[in-house]
């Protein structure tokens, strides 16, 4: 059974950081591409970045320079550093793998 979760969200002020971590267990993040989404109350669900089994990266515009996507395989987990957090990054914050979704994480940046 493929289970994703993550951990690590919370209050952080604007221009603080956070890091959020999705473990898995069932699969391997080594061999597939994971995802980070996020969902604003009112908003749809949108892509914040992911990372693919050789590590290539990419992410949206809006957390370009701010957000890291990384992954210890080790652990099999990957996480998202966001530094310099803004208000309108307030959300909660989802891992993907394939068909698979975490609970999600909340992530609140007050200015």
């Amino acid at each position: 059974q493929v289970q994703l979760v993550e951990s690590g969200g919370g209050l952080v002020q604007a221009g603080g950081s956070l890091r959020l971590s999705c473990a898995a267990s069932g699969m391997s993040f080594r061999v597939i591409t994971t995802a980070w989404y996020r969902q604003a109350p009112g908003n749809q669900r949108e892509l914040v970045g992911h990372i693919t089994s050789v590590g290539y990266t990419q992410y949206a515009d809006s957390v370009k320079g701010r957000f890291t996507i990384s992954r210890d395989n080790a652990k099999n987990t990957v996480y998202l550093q966001m530094n310099s957090l803004k208000p309108e990054d307030t959300a909660v914050y989802y891992c993907n793998a394939e068909m698979y979704w975490g609970q999600g994480t909340q992530v609140t940046v007050s200015s």
